[in-house]
């Protein structure tokens, strides 16, 4: 593990933001501007670990679930708070990012569930949950999931304290003062390497936004979904921060939008999906949303244990992290998992090199599988050209191809054509064949008439 350092005031950062806390670790910033920003100082490499659904209840007391029946009388949570150790010992994080279920940029990143509804007291769960990312003090954050708020604590009550732990960079945006739905709505910017061009350039946005737990309206029943106020807050976000430094980002929310199950018919996925996507009933919308910000290349949640995938729509990946939790729901047989986000940040005009993703499995070696690759500059996955190329058809689901982009419309131009072209013929040899059936039935039909009829 390397030498973190300690934390010190930057004048100059706070005096560009007004009411601006920024701090500085080891080249790493953390910064708050009014109550929606957070930032930090990166290398030239970021890595983000990604820790969804721990479902935490109250440590050795909490049995494990769906795990071998040989496992059970010493598995409960404490085997959950040490895999994530392991999981800081092998990535090595600069900041880890609680989601209410996990996740990290050279950091660990917790998207939602992180306590359950076995908590008899969320503190004291909290703590113990997050304790390895506190214990290597290493800045963190987090979100909320579904099942936090069946602990003790009201869900912004919960907000209000993971915000006030130690080296947390997580912050609660009043949805009354700002008009935006939801607690834990705010964003992290990944700057460059001090004493370089990009020191005060922002190379990578992460968007945290609060999916909710259950629908208030009482027509709908399911779960909650990212409302349209919250939309609204992050296009205006987006658009700013685009404007000050054009940079990709990525987006964590917890319960998952209804195009992670569209994207099980549309495209190509790594990954496993083990149980159906449960989203909320109704869509908001969100996804359209996602597209005309134009910098999200990526979204990730938790909610759905057994489903891992990460499949790209219309140019934007949508991934889940996979069960980190042993308290939560899972498979026996399947190991418990975290995923990776591995950002290059080695790029002179301040923008990421490539993004790319893995997931560690919490077996004897921490297993590295499903490796791919989610942006590259050189190949912007959301260019016009290849969003041409997608409604065009290069993705349909049933094609066993996957063409090269230059060679995208051609080929699937003259794919579509031989396809008409092979309906269009079956057709007219069907509609000839069954006319002439129809002809020859017609001259083998004699009725009988009207003076065979009298004399019967």
């Amino acid at each position: 593990m390397r030498e973190l350092g300690h934390w010190e005031e930057i004048p100059s950062t706070a005096q560009r933001c007004g009411r601006r806390i920024s701090r500085r670790r080891n080249g790493m910033w953390a910064t708050m501007c009014d109550v929606s920003v957070a930032g930090f100082m990166s290398s030239a490499k970021c890595v983000v670990a990604k820790v969804a659904d721990m479902h935490y209840g109250n440590g050795a007391t909490t049995p494990c679930s769906d795990i071998k029946s040989s496992e059970m009388p010493y598995c409960s949570d404490l085997n959950t708070t040490a895999f994530v150790r392991r999981m800081i010992q092998k990535e090595a994080p600069d900041l880890i990012v609680y989601t209410e279920e996990n996740n990290p940029v050279e950091t660990v990143d917790y998207i939602g569930d992180n306590i359950d509804w076995g908590a008899s007291d969320a503190k004291t769960s909290m703590d113990a949950a997050f304790a390895p990312a506190i214990e290597s003090n290493i800045p963190w954050a987090a979100i909320l999931g579904n099942h936090d708020v069946d602990s003790n604590l009201p869900r912004p009550h919960l907000m209000e304290y993971i915000s006030q732990m130690k080296n947390s960079l997580a912050k609660v945006l009043d949805p009354q003062a700002a008009g935006v739905h939801g607690w834990g709505n705010y964003y992290l910017s990944v700057f460059g390497s001090s004493a370089t061009p990009t020191e005060n350039t922002s190379l990578l946005n992460l968007y945290f936004l609060d999916s909710g737990d259950n629908s208030k309206l009482p027509e709908i029943r399911g779960y909650d979904w990212i409302r349209r106020s919250q939309q609204t807050w992050f296009s205006s976000l987006s658009q700013q921060l685009r404007m000050a430094s054009p940079a990709p980002a990525l987006a964590f929310f917890h319960i998952p939008i209804p195009e992670y199950d569209t994207i099980l018919y549309r495209d190509q996925v790594t990954g496993r999906q083990l149980e159906d996507v449960y989203s909320a009933p109704i869509n908001s919308g969100f996804f359209s949303t996602l597209l005309e910000s134009g910098d999200v290349q990526a979204t990730f949640v938790g909610h759905d244990h057994l489903n891992d995938y990460c499949g790209k729509l219309m140019g934007v990946n949508l991934c889940y992290g996979g069960g980190t939790g042993y308290h939560a729901y899972g498979r026996v047989g399947v190991p418990r998992r975290a995923r990776v986000i591995f950002a290059n940040l080695n790029e002179p005009q301040g923008r990421s090199l490539n993004i790319s993703t893995w997931k560690r499995l919490d077996d004897s070696d921490m297993t590295k599988i499903d490796e791919q690759l989610l942006y590259s500059k050189a190949t912007d996955v959301r260019s016009p050209v290849r969003t041409f190329a997608y409604r065009k058809g290069c993705s349909w689901p049933w094609s066993p191809f996957k063409y090269p982009q230059g060679k995208c419309f051609f080929w699937s131009s003259v794919i579509y054509t031989g396809v008409v072209t092979l309906l269009s013929i079956f057709a007219f040899f069907s509609g000839f064949l069954f006319h002439r059936y129809r002809h020859k039935s017609s001259l083998a039909y004699k009725p009988l008439n009207s003076e065979n009829k009298d004399k019967e």
